[in-house]
C-alpha cells in the first residue's frame, strides 16, 4: 500500500512540475530555443500556440543531442510533438521567426517530460493495475490541463479579434456619419445657389 502512494504522489508531482506553460516573444528574424537534459527512453512532449504577432505562425525545430534535426514544423500555429529520446542528453526545441520582416511573434508553449520506464529487477512483481491506473489518470490530466490552456489562449485571441472588429466598424460608422453630413450640407448649399435669383445691374 506504501509503494501504491508513493507513487501516486510521484505521478502527480511529475504532473505539476512538468506541465507549467512559458510566454515567449521570438523577434522578427530570430529564434528562441529551450532544452531539457532526459535519459535515454524517457517520453517528450512539446505543445505550443501562436497568440499574438502576423499570421499567428511560427516554424518549431526539435535537436536531438547531436544536434540533428528530429522534427521539424514551419508555419505552424500551434500543434503538440511526442516522442521518445533515443539517445541520452540535451533535446532543444527551437521557435524561429525568420521568415517575418519586422512582426515579432508571441508564443505560448510547455514542455512535458514523462518518466523513464523502470527496469523490473528479477523475483519482483509486475506493476499493479492500480499503478498502470495512476499513470494513465496522469497522462489523461496533463492533455485536459493542456487542452484547458489551448481554450483559454483561443479565447483571448478571439476576443482580441472581435474587439479590433468592433472598434473598426464603430470608426467607420463615423466616418460615414461624417461624409453624409458634409454631403447634406452641401447639396443644400448647392441647390440654394442653383435657386437664387441674381440681380443685373
Amino acid at each position: 500500500m506504501k509503494t501504491t502512494v508513493e507513487l501516486f504522489l510521484s505521478v502527480f508531482f511529475l504532473l505539476f512540475r512538468y506541465s507549467v506553460p512559458y510566454f515567449v516573444n521570438v523577434d522578427a528574424h530570430a529564434e528562441e530555443c529551450f532544452f531539457d537534459r532526459v535519459q535515454n527512453g524517457t517520453k517528450l512532449g512539446l505543445t505550443f500556440e501562436v497568440i499574438e504577432g502576423g499570421f499567428l505562425d511560427i516554424d518549431v525545430r526539435v535537436l536531438g543531442p547531436d544536434n540533428e534535426e528530429i522534427i521539424t514544423r514551419e508555419r505552424e500555429s500551434n500543434g503538440k510533438i511526442t516522442f521518445a529520446a533515443g539517445k541520452t542528453g540535451a533535446y532543444t526545441y527551437c521557435f524561429s521567426n525568420k521568415m517575418s520582416t519586422m512582426t515579432p511573434k508571441g508564443v505560448m508553449f510547455s514542455m512535458d517530460v514523462g518518466e523513464v520506464a523502470p527496469a523490473i529487477p528479477d523475483g519482483e512483481n509486475h506493476p499493479t493495475k492500480l499503478a498502470e491506473m495512476i499513470k494513465e489518470l496522469s497522462t489523461a490530466l496533463v492533455g485536459v490541463k493542456h487542452e484547458q490552456e489551448y481554450m483559454e489562449v483561443r479565447d483571448k485571441i478571439h476576443r482580441k479579434i472581435n474587439e479590433s472588429t468592433n472598434s473598426r466598424v464603430v470608426m467607420w460608422s463615423f466616418f460615414e456619419a461624417i461624409v453624409l453630413v458634409a454631403m447634406t450640407i452641401g447639396q443644400v448649399y448647392y441647390l440654394k445657389r442653383f435657386f437664387e435669383v441674381r440681380r443685373v445691374v
